[in-house]
C-alpha cells in the first residue's frame, strides 16, 4: 500500500529509511541526519509502499518540484522485495503528483551500472540526456541524466475567444512532441 509521509510516523520513517538505505547504498547510503533534513527540506514530495501485514516500510520514492521541473531525488525497494512492482508503482505515483502539482517534466540521476533501474525509468519513458563523470561517490561511477516530459511542451500561438467584433473564435494551438530533437 502507497502512503504518504504525511500520513506516517516521521520517527518510523527514517529510520526504515535509513536501514534500506544501508542496504541498498552502502557506502553512499544517507545518513539518518541527511534523511531528516531532506524530509523537511521545502518542496518535498515522500511516498513509501507499507506492507499492510507486518506494517513495514518495504520501499520509499520522492521528489522536489521547482516549479517547473520535478527531481526524482531517491527511489528504493527492501531487496527482498524487489522485482514485485514497487518500484513502478511508487514511480507512477511519483509522476502523477509530480502532474498535479504543475510539474512539466521529471529529471533523475541514476547509476550507469544500475541496469534494473534503467530500465524502469525506460519503461516510464524517460531518456538519458546526458552523462555525469564520477558522479556517485565513493565509488566514483558515472550517472546518466535521464528526462520524461509530464506534460506537453506547448508551442505556438493561441487565438483570442472574440475578436474586436464579438465573433468568437476556436482556441488554436500548435503543439509539437519535440521528436527527433538532440540528446
Amino acid at each position: 500500500m502507497l502512503i504518504a509521509l504525511e500520513d506516517l510516523d516521521r520517527d518510523t520513517v527514517v529510520g526504515a529509511f535509513a536501514a534500506l538505505e544501508a542496504e541498498l547504498f552502502g557506502k553512499g547510503a544517507w545518513s539518518e541526519n541527511a534523511i531528516r533534513q531532506e524530509l523537511d527540506a521545502p518542496a518535498r514530495t515522500y511516498v513509501f509502499d507499507v506492507d499492510d501485514a507486518a506494517k513495514t516500510i518495504r520501499g520509499y520514492a520522492g521528489f522536489w518540484y521547482d516549479g517547473d521541473d520535478a527531481e526524482l531525488m531517491t527511489i528504493g525497494v527492501d531487496k527482498a522485495h524487489q522485482r514485485q512492482g514497487i518500484a513502478a508503482a511508487l514511480l507512477g505515483r511519483l509522476l502523477q503528483d509530480a502532474e498535479r502539482q504543475g510539474a512539466r517534466r521529471m529529471l533523475l540521476e541514476v547509476r550507469v551500472d544500475n541496469d534494473p533501474a534503467i530500465a524502469l525509468y525506460q519503461r516510464f519513458g524517460f531518456t538519458v540526456m546526458g552523462r555525469r563523470k564520477r558522479y556517485y561517490q565513493p565509488e566514483g561511477i558515472d550517472a546518466y541524466t535521464m528526462s520524461v516530459d509530464i506534460q506537453p511542451h506547448v508551442m505556438g500561438f493561441q487565438a483570442s475567444d472574440s475578436d474586436a467584433d464579438g465573433t468568437n473564435h476556436q482556441h488554436e494551438t500548435i503543439n509539437h512532441d519535440n521528436e527527433g530533437a538532440a540528446q
